[in-house]
């Protein structure tokens, strides 16, 4: 890391400027990233660009300095704060011991004292990198990871090799212990095509485990493990729907391994279960979220249940794995990764080394196979709108080449169909989210916690998708959705501003008018005057 990142706070605006000027930052490795004049914006700003350092005044207007410091530590604990106060705001102060503040700065600022402080933190920020990057550290961690038997266990759990009569035994002779009531599984996948100058792949991967165990191992009770080159971690939930939570602290953990320590990760998510012998296809499902970053995008978290709600199990016995490949081509993969697939399906139907019986079982087999995916995932083909004994008997008749052809035509439609549909669902999915706040914009408590709430997501997977389609945060939609609103009701009622900010979910007036100020230029009330001068 070049510089460290500083973002300042003060509601005096030439206070901020004084310690711009007469600071070297650059020479102390430091560079100033932005300011902000009131609480509320600088945490909006911390949110956007997660600076290294926040250097606030504690009495501000919206939200203090105290209250922002609280909620920095909250949802960013690596984030090193420092407090401005006057003498008689000292004691108070005091009280932020409990957020770990750094140093506090007594007014007015002294630019020596404070170029001191920030040599010294500067050593501290730099010992935390180097302790995270050196290599001997990380080679010692990689040999001394989990003890082998509980390895092991995991393991086994994950492949499903695990009878149900054998795990009081295990989990009493290796001391695990699995309080639940429910679980799942995750796939961390770290890239070994991006990797820091001089930093060696396996060594990154076993740093990204190290951090995985420091942020996500203590909370969620997880089980930590490496498994086919990836981390794999077995939370704990209390209920079903901390799944969402989950999602995003995941999507959290992937944004600060590539900050920290340059590691590209995407976190893969599987179903919850109430069951360990469960975790199996948890993990399946974990795995094939991984693969999904091709399509979602790498240094973020994958929900399976999110981006597929309904999910065909592959039928047919003896070509199960070449026909859940198939499926998987048709969801994921490209035109050439399909009739690849097709013909590897085909190969294992091995026609000559098959009685004309035995070929007409694989035949019932696949198109039963591919009738059930096209019901559950709502595909249509017109050889499934006709008499079905009709179908089987003149696909019975098909020569190898031509059954090829059907196929592979009938699976790109079908893939063809997916992506169509992919789009349409996330377009309907951000239309639900806009309806939802044209009805209800003037509710205070409107968030992106309760958007997501009502959709039933977690909210990282809503940002991106929201984003993605509008170009815009969801905040700034909603924001930007009630000042116009507010702007319509100026010039078309004569209700009062703290009327009009309450109409439209704002309990502050001051707030309101900041925010109207900010959007437009002008406040409320010179906005209404000069539109009704220029009306009259």
């Amino acid at each position: 890391m070049d510089r460290y990142t500083v973002l300042l706070a003060d509601d005096e605006e030439e206070v901020i400027h004084v310690i711009m000027k007469k600071i070297n930052w650059e020479e102390m490795g430091f560079s100033v990233i932005g300011y902000a004049n009131n609480g509320v914006k600088a945490l909006e700003m911390v949110e956007e660009l997660q600076p290294d350092v926040v250097m606030t005044d504690i009495k501000m207007p919206y939200m203090d300095g105290m209250e922002l410091s609280n909620r920095i530590k909250a949802s960013y604990p690596g984030t090193k704060i420092l407090l401005f106060t006057g003498f008689d705001e000292f004691e108070y102060a005091k009280e932020a011991v409990h957020l770990e503040v750094e140093e506090y700065v007594l007014k007015p600022v002294n630019s020596v004292e404070l170029t001191k402080i920030f040599i010294q933190l500067k050593i501290k920020l730099d010992q935390e990198i180097s302790e995270k990057r050196n290599v001997e550290i990380l080679e010692k961690y990689y040999v001394d990871s989990l003890p082998l038997l509980q390895a092991n266990f995991y393991s086994s759990l994950i492949e499903g090799r695990i009878h149900k009569e054998e795990i009081p035994g295990y989990l009493s002779d290796y001391r695990i212990f699995f309080t639940g009531p429910y679980f799942c599984c995750l796939v961390i996948h770290t890239s070994s095509g991006q990797v820091p100058k001089d930093m060696n792949p396996v060594l990154l991967s076993a740093s990204v485990q190290k951090q995985a165990r420091e942020h996500l191992v203590e909370k969620w009770q997880a089980k930590c493990f490496s498994y086919l080159g990836n981390t794999i971690l077995i939370p704990q939930l209390k209920n079903e729907s901390q799944i969402s939570e989950l999602t995003d602290e995941c999507d959290r953990f992937c944004k600060y391994a590539r900050r920290m320590i340059g590691a590209v990760v995407t976190v893969g998510i599987g179903q919850v279960c109430g069951d360990i012998l469960e975790l199996s296809q948890s993990y399946e499902n974990a795995r094939e979220a991984v693969s999904y970053r091709v399509i979602y995008g790498t240094a973020r978290a994958i929900n399976m249940k999110e981006i597929i709600p309904r999910k065909t199990a592959p039928s047919g016995q003896g070509n199960e794995s070449e026909l859940s490949e198939l499926f998987k081509m048709i969801r994921l993969g490209s035109e050439g990764d399909v009739e690849t697939a097709v013909e590897h399906y085909l190969k294992h139907l091995s026609f000559p080394e098959k009685t004309l019986q035995q070929h007409h079982i694989d035949i019932m087999e696949l198109i039963s196979a591919l009738y059930r995916f096209s019901a559950n995932n709502d595909l249509q083909a017109e050889d499934f709108t006709k008499d079905m004994g009709e179908l089987y008997t003149r696909i019975f008749d098909l020569e190898p080449d031509v059954l090829k052809n059907w196929l592979t035509e009938l699976s790109l439609s079908f893939r063809e169909q997916a992506i169509l549909a992919r789009a349409k669902s996330t377009k309907s999915f951000v239309a639900k989210a806009m309806e939802y706040v044209g009805n209800n914009y003037g509710d205070e408590e409107l968030s992106l916690d309760s958007i997501c709430e009502y959709l039933g997501v977690s909210n990282s997977y809503f940002s991106t998708i929201f984003k993605k389609e509008t170009g815009n945060a969801f905040i700034t939609y909603l924001t930007d959705y009630r000042m116009d609103r507010a702007k319509s009701l100026l010039t078309t009622t004569e209700e009062k501003s703290y009327i009009i900010a309450k109409h439209v979910g704002y309990t502050d007036p001051n707030y309101f008018s900041y925010v109207f100020k900010r959007r437009f230029g002008v406040s409320p009330s010179k906005y209404r005057r000069e539109n009704l001068e220029h009306e009259t």
